[in-house]
């Protein structure tokens, strides 16, 4: 008979066996309430893989007296629903657990709504997106959202603990000890995967033969073997993700090359050099801009040398365009400008174009009737020469204020100021 993994073995069966998450199923918390009162709505869990989101649902399902399923939205179909349906009608009431909720397709949802309106089926949904986001508004509406957060270190060394004792389904039975340096490990290099840290515990556990006493004895190297290097915590099609991608935009906006570097670390570590270089490119023009305008050219070489490459290589041209754009003085004078030109436009301040820079065709100089002449600023001492560029409503509007961030934009800001100054004059 096939043995189960050791991570599925010690699910929580029961709310009271549910490790972390006190700010959702601790003493008087939200789901706590909801099971104690035997008054469970349709719920949907959110958060990081391997945090105990399907445990949690079954121990919620395990700790009241309804019947539950459990069902996985992809490889599960719409017949595997109906046959929930028709249980429920049965027995008035079933838990459906549903894995992977936010890939419902649309004939599940529509199968699925009126089932959940009337309160049959109570579903306890689970993913790693953003419900916000990912998932069917009708299906969003009629569940509470709940965010679970990834475990801390002592939350998964308990787990392990819990594991190492337990006679039935872990290895309470078997003598091992586990030395503090790799019990550390086990807890700290999984990310707050629970289920990445039981696993390497299990295959340590299995791999290491008896000593001549029977014990079974991990040590730091052994863990290190068996967890390889940390679950990293980070799924490109979830919030996490994004939390990321943010946090390194704004580390490096916020000049902090280590904290950039980490975190460039971690989408390398997510193999994901697409959302780094554009991200790279962004940062190069939104947040250093006119302070170093070579810093775009400069980023753009280094994201193409970086694909070029591919990865290990390409973390080399990355780590020096992060460092030189945390470095680099910052100006976000140039969007600025043009968002506040385009908040005009969007509330509809306009107006016509002035009657001597509309299209008549001409060469230089050109007449346009009732004495108005387009003046060629070629044909003028400077290249430049006074005239109303701007609609009426808004000739004396300005939108560029430039930044002292250095001798680029500061040489930029004296030309600017002296040609508004002589518009104004």
């Amino acid at each position: 008979m096939r043995v189960k993994p050791l991570a599925y073995r010690m699910r929580p069966r029961v709310l009271d066996e549910i490790i972390g998450q006190k700010h959702l199923v601790g003493e008087g918390q939200i789901i706590s309430r909801m099971v104690r009162a035997r008054h469970l709505s349709s719920m949907i869990l959110y958060g990081p893989p391997g945090i105990g989101k399907t445990s949690i649902a079954t121990a919620i399902a395990g700790s009241t007296e309804t019947a539950f399923r459990t069902l996985n939205a992809v490889i599960h179909n719409k017949k595997d629903m109906e046959i929930v349906a028709e249980e429920a009608k049965m027995s008035g009431k079933v838990i459906l657990i549903l894995d992977e909720v936010h890939r419902l397709d649309k004939a599940k949802q529509d199968f699925l709504l009126p089932h959940l309106e009337n309160g049959r089926i109570v579903l306890i949904g689970a993913t790693t997106s953003n419900p916000y986001h990912a998932i069917n508004p009708a299906i969003r509406s009629r569940c509470q959202i709940f965010e679970l957060k990834a475990l801390s270190e002592e939350e998964i060394k308990e787990a392990i603990e819990i594991a190492l004792a337990d006679k039935e389904r872990g290895f309470g039975s078997q003598k091992t000890k586990v030395s503090p340096e790799a019990l550390d490990h086990l807890a700290s290099g999984s990310g707050g995967d629970v289920r990445s840290s039981l696993n390497a515990l299990e295959l340590a556990v299995l791999s290491t033969p008896e000593n001549e006493d029977g014990v079974i004895e991990i040590d730091l190297k052994t863990a290190e073997q068996c967890l390889q290097k940390k679950a990293f915590a980070h799924d490109k099609d979830g919030d996490a993700h994004y939390d990321v991608l943010s946090a390194f935009q704004k580390s490096i906006r916020g000049s902090d090359v280590d904290a950039a570097l980490h975190y460039l670390g971690r989408l390398i570590e997510a193999g994901d050099l697409v959302s780094i270089a554009r991200r790279l490119l962004v940062i190069s023009y939104e947040d250093i801009g006119l302070a170093s305008p070579q810093a775009g050219a400069r980023t753009l070489a280094a994201i193409q040398s970086a694909e070029r490459l591919g990865f290990p290589e390409a973390r080399i041209p990355l780590a020096n365009a992060v460092i030189e754009l945390c470095l680099s003085p910052k100006s976000n004078s140039a969007y600025q400008a043009l968002d506040a030109a385009l908040a005009d436009i969007r509330a509809g301040k306009s107006g016509d174009v002035p009657a001597h820079l509309k299209d008549a065709h001409y060469k230089g100089a050109a007449k346009l009737g009732r004495g108005l002449t387009y003046k060629y600023p070629h044909d003028y001492e400077n290249g430049w020469v006074q005239q109303q560029y701007l609609p009426d409503k808004l000739k004396h509007k300005t939108y560029y204020e430039p930044k002292n961030t250095g001798k680029f934009e500061q040489a930029l800001a004296l030309i600017y100021q002296k040609l508004t100054g002589q518009k104004k004059s």
